[in-house]
């Protein structure tokens, strides 16, 4: 039964894109008219409504006939940013040049998006925000969870611009607009252009393929000024080591081996030249290095409170001085990851593109997380703590972080209704919905 629904959700979605693209205004008033007349006029001996129903179906079928007659013989180039912002809007530019032998006029131009209906398995598995409210049939049909699910996924973009004639051989320039609703790439494959048949009644549309690629970066809250406490702490190896797993080729110089020096720093090409154990001589440092750890295990994929726990951990990213320390950023992706920015390292940028394209984990996998987190604790300066829930196992997390001395700022993000009663002392708790005011009350 659930096959036939998804089904049913497909070729729904197969029709209500052909009419929005296809249908001018005018052609939906013929549309309804026919309909309607089709209706009434069933019965042919009692009414002559069948009359309007076969006018109207005769002016459509000769639109549609006008419309497939519609041929361009152009090539089109995107000017698009590198980087947007998920919920804001950005401009950009369509460069259209006509290949062809006969001059394009009265053609408009706008986006065309990829498909964006899901797959069968993501539509079962997801969850609308609210849907738990929702009555029985609506949560089991599935419809608003369809529509949202393809909302989320599309894009806003600019109506239908007029593109000015383009001669033969010549160029025309045409400003768009698109607003990303969600982080992640944004993978474009093609503009439309279309023109009015001389009905007006149907558009007849060409995709013209333009491939391109935005990243969408996590929208972002303002943070009060806050000043990340602790002291500096001794980086042994410096910045090259701190920031690498394993030892790297750069040094400062060399020297002969003393007992305790492990192998991996060992210079191996020094060491068949002159016979003796070489080694590698790093410089030590003490500079700050802070932790900003993203709790990803959720049950709910990327719900409501997923997108903001991502919105927040981008908004210390952008907020926190790198220039004179490190910040690791560590989350789990398959498994734990860790990022690093400042001191010539990871750019701001690509940080947040980082946190651009991460997603849901298990549960089980905070163990990891917390394993891979309290193993460097000693290099430490203090942690940044965002978290999706509050149970067991992220309390001893806490706990046993506290006990190490660090510097801690821990925040909760969930919904009201889950919120732990009563609140844990010295945790924020930050509310979709409400993040901005949770974040500005922050000291």
């Amino acid at each position: 039964m659930r096959r036939i629904t998804y089904a049913a959700l497909r070729a729904l979605s197969v029709l209500q894109h052909f009419g929005a693209e296809r249908l001018t205004h005018t052609g939906w008033l013929v549309l309804g008219a026919a309909g309607t007349a089709a209706a009434l006029g069933i019965d042919t001996n009692r009414t002559m409504s069948y009359q309007a129903f076969a006018l109207g179906a005769a002016l459509l079928a000769v639109a549609f006939v006008a419309t497939v007659l519609f041929r361009v013989r152009v090539s089109v180039v995107r000017e698009l940013p590198r980087y947007a912002t998920a919920g804001e809007r950005f401009d950009y530019r369509v460069v259209v040049h006509n290949q062809g032998r006969r001059p394009l006029d009265a053609t408009m131009v706008r986006e065309a998006l990829r498909d964006p209906r899901p797959g069968y398995s993501e539509w079962r598995r997801a969850r609308e925000p609210g849907e738990e409210r929702r009555n029985w049939f609506d949560r089991h049909q599935g419809y608003f969870r369809w529509r949202w699910l393809i909302e989320s996924r599309t894009p806003e973009r600019a109506e239908r611009e007029a593109l000015d004639t383009v001669p033969p051989g010549e160029r025309r320039v045409v400003s768009l607009w698109m607003r990303p609703r969600r982080r992640g790439r944004l993978e474009l494959d093609a503009v439309q252009l279309s023109r009015t048949e001389p009905l007006g009644l149907l558009r007849g549309l060409a995709k013209i393929p333009a491939a391109g690629r935005v990243i969408a970066l996590p929208k972002r809250y303002r943070l009060p000024a806050i000043a990340l406490p602790g002291q500096r702490r001794f980086q042994q190896g410096g910045v090259t080591l701190a920031t690498s797993v394993g030892d790297s080729e750069e040094f400062i110089g060399l020297r002969e081996y003393r007992p305790g020096d492990p192998l991996q720093r060992v210079h191996w090409k020094s060491y068949a030249r002159t016979g003796s154990p070489i080694v590698k001589e790093y410089q030590d440092e003490f500079f700050e290095r802070h932790a900003l750890v993203l709790d990803t295990s959720s049950e709910r994929g990327e719900d409501a409170a997923f997108e903001e726990a991502i919105a927040v951990a981008a908004s210390f990213v952008y907020a926190i001085d790198t220039r004179e320390c490190l910040l690791d950023l560590l989350f789990v992706g398959g498994e734990v990851r860790t990022y690093t920015a400042g001191r010539g390292q990871m750019q701001l940028e690509h940080m947040l593109e980082v946190l651009a394209a991460v997603g849901p984990s298990a549960s089980a996998d905070f163990a990891d997380l917390s394993r891979a987190v309290l193993a460097q604790r000693g290099a430490l300066t203090s942690c940044i703590v965002v978290l999706l829930a509050w149970d067991e196992a992220r309390q001893k997390f806490i706990e046993r972080l506290r006990a190490t001395g660090t510097e801690l700022r821990v925040l909760l993000v969930c919904e009201p209704s889950e919120a732990p009663r009563p609140a844990p002392a010295g945790i924020a708790l930050l509310h979709p919905g409400n993040i901005g005011a949770g974040l500005a009350a922050l000291r």
